[in-house]
């Protein structure tokens, strides 16, 4: 038997009506809404929206529109295209990157491919994350992250939502760009499909609630991992056209309100321009 709790908020105003006040916080509450009727607010409460102190400018943005990781259209030729994105993408400039997907079998599929057509081993280094990590090989694929060279380059295949993808702090030139494949949709299953169903008999959109803004808060925190001090600079390259939807787009960070669309085959270009306008 498991015993599930669909929604929290009941209970936690319960606690914080004890109060005088309550401040929550986080670098990923969004949508705002949503947070605050999970956490027990009531809709006369205040909501903040801190301005980052991060120049916007130091992080490039880059959408591509013509790949996907939706079910229906996985297999060697979106792989392919994937594996040659993920190579434009770290072409600008020779550093640390991550590489998120959306599960282990996606990962490997386009690790694969990626090995085969696209990695020199002599410019560039690949790592993968493994299910079932120990704490020691955690350990030791982050200490790869904490040096850097100007001369060779380091991938890191990981899992959205994983160990490498939250919580983790690579400051400077220990990470200078992060790609993310697919929108970190959860897989359909029984607990999800109860969640949807509650709260589309609560008058909300039960998919929203089960699905898309559990993915989204996802791949905000892998996103997260290229800026964490004022001076960093890095790129940020979302694989799937499903970001271009106005369902996604609403979700989108204040500090993302400039990003470039482009096809796939562009993004070496767009990666290219940023790096050499500030080095």
């Amino acid at each position: 038997m498991h015993l599930a709790c669909m929604d929290p908020g009941t209970n936690l105003s319960f606690c914080m009506d004890r109060a005088v006040s309550t401040i929550l916080f986080s670098a990923t509450l969004l949508p705002i809404q949503y947070y605050k009727q999970l956490l027990g607010g009531k809709p006369e409460d205040y909501e903040v929206y801190a301005h980052s102190v991060f120049d916007p400018e130091r992080r490039a943005v880059i959408i591509a529109d013509d790949v996907t990781s939706r079910y229906s259209v996985r297999g060697d030729d979106m792989y392919q295209k994937i594996a040659s994105a993920i190579a434009a993408s770290v072409s600008g400039k020779d550093g640390n990157y991550m590489v998120f997907f959306p599960s282990y079998a996606f990962l490997n599929a386009v690790a694969e491919i990626y090995e085969k057509k696209f990695c020199d081993p002599k410019r560039v280094t690949l790592l993968r994350q493994e299910s079932g990590m120990s704490e020691e090989k955690r350990k030791e694929f982050l200490a790869r992250f904490e040096e850097s060279s100007d001369d060779h380059t380091l991938i890191g295949f990981c899992v959205l939502g994983g160990i490498f993808s939250e919580g983790i702090d690579l400051r400077n030139d220990s990470l200078i760009g992060a790609v993310i494949v697919g929108t970190g949709v959860p897989q359909i299953c029984g607990e999800r499909e109860l969640l949807k169903k509650y709260f589309d008999a609560n008058g909300e959109n039960g998919y929203n609630y089960a699905y898309r803004y559990p993915g989204m808060n996802k791949v905000l925190q892998a996103a997260g991992r290229v800026i964490r001090t004022q001076e960093d600079l890095g790129v940020v390259v979302l694989l799937d056209d499903r970001f271009l939807m106005p369902a996604y787009r609403f979700l989108f960070p204040r500090e993302w309100r400039e990003f470039s669309v482009v096809p796939a085959d562009e993004i070496g270009r767009c990666v290219d321009n940023f790096w050499n306008e500030w080095l």
